[in-house]
């Protein structure tokens, strides 16, 4: 009896330690911590239908083969950590940020604004440094242009098509095979790197 009760207890404390890890990995729509998945795409038309549909941002070097493209809520911190561990590609990879917006009524906004930035990398660290600190991202009015609300709403939908329930969502060419792949969570740099094929 005496030696059920602790394995029972290092159960509890490994159980605890693996939904601690899960929710560093992904937002979705209820917030539900979602184990990191990185799959191959047998078509390219996932690809081809966000990079013709999907509006948002370019940073990172314009002179690039490949762009990546990565759908985000501005209020997931997982998409913030993303956001940071893709700093050091930019001088490798065009990435092109999609804002979606459905974890609350501060997405749409903050999406709005960061599309509408005059400069996007400035405005996404300070956004991304405040939501990893908990102070909610930076301030956007509520006041939405329409044609920026039809674009984020367009990328959210775009996001439902594609099957995707959590985010950021990663979707690109493999720069090594020319693979379309894929990735819903958030990766280091180091993975992200390998995952692109740029390492």
């Amino acid at each position: 009896m005496k030696n059920h009760l602790p394995s029972a207890l290092r159960g509890l404390a490994l159980a605890a330690c693996v939904a601690s890890a899960l929710t560093l990995v992904a937002c979705s729509p209820k917030d539900t911590p979602q184990k990191e998945t990185v799959a191959s795409i047998p078509a390219d038309q996932s690809l081809d239908a966000v990079a013709k549909e999907g509006r948002g941002f370019t940073v990172g070097s314009m002179m690039a083969a490949n762009t990546v493209y990565v759908l985000f809520d501005p209020q997931c911190p997982h998409c913030g950590h993303l956001w940071q561990q893709a700093l050091p590609l930019h001088n490798k990879v065009k990435f092109v940020w999609l804002p979606v917006a459905f974890i609350n009524a501060k997405s749409e906004p903050q999406g709005a604004a960061l599309m509408s930035a005059t400069d996007p990398v400035e405005a996404m660290n300070a956004h991304e440094a405040s939501i990893l600190a908990g102070a909610g991202g930076m301030a956007a009015s509520s006041s939405v242009a329409p044609e920026l609300a039809s674009a984020i709403k367009n990328n959210t939908q775009l996001l439902n098509r594609l099957g995707v329930a959590s985010v950021p969502h990663i979707i690109a060419k493999n720069q090594v095979t020319g693979q379309v792949v894929s990735n819903t969570g958030a990766l280091d740099t180091e993975a992200l790197g390998k995952f692109l094929g740029i390492n």
